[in-house]
């Protein structure tokens, strides 16, 4: 599918199934690379990583852990700045290295707020692995240590991503294509 309509919105093929799944791949045998011998809890944040976290997380071949948290700070196209915590952690990551699951990193803020939250249970540390990272609109001071891809900073719908909860499901990743 070169194009897909969304609601009021036309998004067009940005990066392909076969691209996303040949850097998911490369992220995996780094991070089974890295933490191999470590105690480690994987946490995807939900909606948007579910994708991501299934594809990677099949192929991660450490002794560990998965959970996932819910953050909001998206409204339409655009985020809101501000995060609320929706859903919490239920494992214990003490002493654990976490390996934070994102669909995307733009600003950073939801991130930021993410790091200082998971701080407080006393982790060994804490990884940041995100399938697509917008450098352009980072403006956070935490570092991201598995990036899958750097895109554009625009907006991106499909895998995971969505549009007022549509275009989830599509395994390629679209773009918004310009409203004139």
């Amino acid at each position: 599918m070169g194009k897909v309509k969304l609601l009021d919105k036309s998004f067009k093929l940005y990066i392909s199934a076969e691209e996303i799944e040949k850097n998911v791949n490369i992220l995996a045998r780094q991070i089974n690379n890295e933490l191999k011998g470590e105690e480690v809890c994987f946490l995807g944040v939900l909606n948007g990583a579910f994708m991501f976290a299934s594809d990677l997380l099949r192929q991660i071949n450490l002794n560990c852990r998965t959970t996932f948290l819910k953050l909001a700070s998206y409204s339409g196209t655009s985020s809101t700045g501000k995060v609320k915590q929706l859903i919490g952690i239920n494992e214990d990551i003490k002493d654990s290295v976490v390996v934070v699951v994102e669909d995307i990193v733009d600003t950073g803020s939801t991130l930021e707020y993410l790091v200082k939250l998971l701080k407080e249970y006393g982790p060994k540390d804490i990884k940041i692995a995100t399938m697509f990272m917008k450098p352009e609109a980072y403006v956070g001071e935490i570092s991201i240590d598995y990036i899958g891809m750097k895109i554009q900073n625009e907006f991106v719908v499909g895998y995971g991503l969505d549009y007022e909860g549509y275009g989830r499901n599509l395994k390629d990743l679209y773009i918004l294509e310009s409203q004139n």
